[in-house]
């Protein structure tokens, strides 16, 4: 990985103690910034990730649960963030989910859950972040988006559709806040080897494997890494992109 140096920085990342986000969080940790990840609800998950640290990066992480759909949960949220950091630097959302269903026998539930936490819940964190990172002039928000907004995938029409919706979301919230030194990016991870892809039958995993030119899923340190670099101050002249990670996916 590339070496960054984020002592005295402070970072928000939102599903950050499992998969990419845990990634992200210990890639964070290990450039010396301090690190607030964040969960929805499995605190035996967040709890393996906290302790799997060395003392001293783990003596620089918080953790906080609470659903990122919900907006009064995040405000009651940021209000306590407020009570002990200064400020707020970088803020990269994780946070996802996926229930997959063909259109025509999805619940309704279902629709509206993977939009409410996928799409809703980067509404929420960044708009929260911003009016946080307007006070110093000075931001980094990164929103994992997914290959499948751009192409769209057999299951997962509320998944793609969310994912989608956060491109636009991006490009949007880009314009309106770059003059104040926020930069507002997406990365878009294809296959990972992660949890996330875990329950999927092996036989479709090697089916997957297939549609991938480099022949293999990416881990979650290769998104890591170029995370960092999209929320470190070397990237102040890109905002408003989408830098896929899908290797040719």
């Amino acid at each position: 990985m590339n070496t960054y140096d984020f002592q005295g920085q402070t970072a928000l990342v939102t599903g950050g103690t499992r998969g990419i986000g845990a990634a992200i969080t210990r890639a964070l940790l290990n450039a010396g910034a301090q690190v607030v990840a964040t969960y929805g609800g499995n605190a035996e998950a967040a709890k393996a990730f906290v302790a799997s640290l060395p003392e001293e990066q783990a003596s620089r992480l918080e953790t906080a649960a609470f659903d990122v759909a919900d907006d009064q949960q995040v405000e009651e949220f940021f209000k306590g963030f407020d009570q002990t950091h200064e400020r707020l630097d970088v803020t990269v959302n994780c946070a996802g989910i996926r229930q997959d269903g063909v259109v025509a026998m999805l619940p309704e539930d279902s629709w509206r859950r993977v939009l409410a936490v996928n799409l809703d819940g980067a509404f929420h964190v960044a708009k929260q972040s911003v009016l946080r990172m307007l006070t110093h002039r000075y931001g980094r928000i990164v929103l994992l988006t997914s290959p499948m907004g751009r192409i769209g995938w057999l299951g997962q029409a509320n998944y793609s559709s969310s994912k989608a919706g956060l491109v636009a979301f991006c490009k949007s919230l880009a314009k309106e806040v770059v003059r104040r030194g926020i930069t507002v990016n997406c990365v878009s991870p294809g296959f990972i080897d992660t949890d996330f892809i875990g329950n999927l039958p092996p036989e479709q995993k090697q089916e997957y494997a297939k549609l991938v030119p480099v022949r293999r899923f990416g881990t979650p340190e290769e998104v890591a890494d170029a995370t960092l670099f999209l929320v470190s101050r070397s990237s102040a002249y890109i905002t408003g992109s989408v830098l896929e990670i899908s290797g040719g996916l």
